[in-house]
């Protein structure tokens, strides 16, 4: 493997959580995006504040009926996205983490969103005929929707992230925990810290749902904090089982995640037919959730017990 190919894979997450249309088109258009912006000496955190601003054009681009605006909306949005990639690769290649940042990306992709949800709501109240009789239903789907939206977005990650605590390890994922969250954001006050804490706030809500949506990971976690406390080391037969056990559920997490959403709101557009990306994250991505969170409980039970019976103790 050249030079450049090693940096390049090491500015990926992991080839067991990646996308194949990312791996195909937004990871290397991301790596550019990324080598140039470390040149120039650009910040991740300042590459995803340049994404918001292209989702949110973009949103604002599908509100109108003409085919060609709505073109030039998938393509910002297209280029917001590889700006969403370039962030995290910057980061990865010059270590530049943050919470903030993390923070920071998750909210990128939710005002895109809202924004599109916007725009399509006043879009079908302008011109169809059903909606403009009941102009306050599509507004109620659209809150519906992005309700769902929000915990299928959570939950992708949540599980990415999981996976890649056994891949890698504590440092090569970005797991929370509710409880670590609360004693930090107990420590800020709104008076000296309000971004800080304003962002640890929303931050920190979002960890307790997705805490509360996987109560078996959550005793998996603990089991695991119980066998092996003080940052013991996990075994390699267990770290190797629980990833080939988890590694087909990543391509539901991806699938919920942005580029799957996007063929169906561009197939949506070029329909004309916008309100159908609602009727598709109502039913094909919720009936997707629902089925991970089952399968994953259900693979956290099985290693729960596992780990509390000392089955991979001899492995140490």
């Amino acid at each position: 493997m050249s030079k450049e190919q090693s940096a390049y894979r090491q500015s990926l997450k992991s080839l067991d959580t990646e996308e194949g249309i990312d791996l195909a088109f937004y990871r290397p258009i991301g790596y550019m995006w990324a080598r140039l912006a470390a040149r120039l000496g650009v910040t991740p955190n300042a590459i995803t504040v340049a994404s918001i601003f292209l989702g949110i054009g973009a949103g604002v681009c599908f509100y109108f009926g003409s085919m060609a605006v709505n073109v030039a909306g998938m393509l910002l949005l297209i280029w917001a996205n590889s700006f969403d990639s370039a962030d995290g690769q910057l980061a990865r290649m010059t270590r530049q983490y943050s919470r903030i940042g993390r923070i920071l990306d998750g909210v990128s992709g939710d005002l895109w969103f809202a924004t599109i949800y916007v725009a399509i709501c006043l879009r079908e109240n302008a011109t169809s005929t059903f909606f403009m009789g009941h102009p306050w239903l599509i507004w109620v789907i659209a809150v519906v929707t992005g309700i769902c939206h929000a915990k299928q977005a959570a939950m992708a990650d949540y599980y990415r992230q999981f996976h890649l605590y056994f891949l890698k390890g504590e440092s090569g994922s970005e797991l929370d925990r509710a409880f670590t969250l609360k004693r930090r954001l107990a420590s800020l006050t709104w008076r000296h810290d309000f971004w800080q804490k304003l962002t640890l706030t929303f931050y920190t809500s979002y960890t307790v749902q997705q805490e509360a949506t996987s109560p078996a990971m959550q005793s998996l976690r603990h089991a695991i904090a119980e066998r092996y406390p003080d940052g013991t080391p996990l075994p390699d037969s267990l770290r190797h089982d629980f990833r080939m056990a988890s590694l087909p559920l990543m391509k539901y997490t991806n699938i919920l995640s942005f580029n799957w959403r996007t063929i169906a709101l561009f197939t949506a557009l070029f329909l004309t037919m916008p309100w159908l990306y609602f009727v598709f994250e109502l039913t094909v991505l919720n009936a997707l959730l629902v089925m991970m969170v089952i399968r994953h409980e259900r693979i956290c039970r099985r290693f729960s017990r596992l780990v509390a019976d000392g089955h991979y103790d001899s492995c140490h």
